[in-house]
């Protein structure tokens, strides 16, 4: 894991966050391409939609040596989605900041995996990449995410929310939620 250009891999209890594999994605885009999975990203997404967030993805591993990475279930190797970190980019909101962000498929959901796998985001985060802050965006709507985020110990940041009407139209605010590498040291883990 620490070597540059390395194949990335970290397990946990239940899980395996790893870099991606060309045979992956067809996987990832049958479990997450849904309508309720992509409620509150967007809608589903055609194939030009598909390319261009593989690329992004691909281009953040290769740009900083994190992604969002593949999570697989450790008990049968299915692909649930994806969890990881990458640098916030997204047009009128912060820009350069370590961000955590997670994607999984419908049957995956309730069963703690998105919160295992964000905790060991953020645990690698702050260990391995050297952050001092991780933020994580969503939609005001979604409940669950940001419900996820302060399960985590992540705390609202009025002042990084902004609008993009590119995953929920009509309600355009994009919420924000950080946590410092001091308050994730004295909370322990989250998971």
């Amino acid at each position: 894991m620490g070597k540059p250009g390395a194949a990335f891999r970290h397990d946990t209890a239940r899980l395996t966050l790893r870099d991606w594999r060309d045979e992956d994605w067809a996987a990832f885009w049958e479990g997450t391409n849904t309508p309720a999975v992509m409620r509150w990203l967007g809608g589903v997404v055609d194939a030009e939609g598909r390319a261009a967030v593989r690329a992004r993805l691909e281009a953040y591993r290769a740009d900083h040596g994190h992604t969002f990475w593949v999570v697989e279930r450790r008990a049968d190797g299915a692909l649930l989605g994806f969890c990881g970190l990458k640098r916030s980019n997204q047009p009128g909101g912060p820009q350069g900041l370590m961000e955590v962000g997670w994607r999984l498929r419908e049957d995956a959901w309730g069963q703690g995996y998105a919160r295992e796998a964000a905790a060991a985001s953020l645990a690698l985060a702050f260990e391995h990449f050297g952050a001092d802050e991780v933020i994580a965006l969503t939609v005001q709507g979604n409940a669950p995410s940001w419900g996820l985020m302060l399960r985590l110990g992540m705390e609202r940041r009025e002042d990084l929310d902004f609008d993009s009407a590119d995953f929920d139209p009509e309600n355009p605010r994009i919420i924000a939620h950080a946590i410092t590498r001091a308050t994730w040291n004295a909370q322990g883990p989250a998971a």
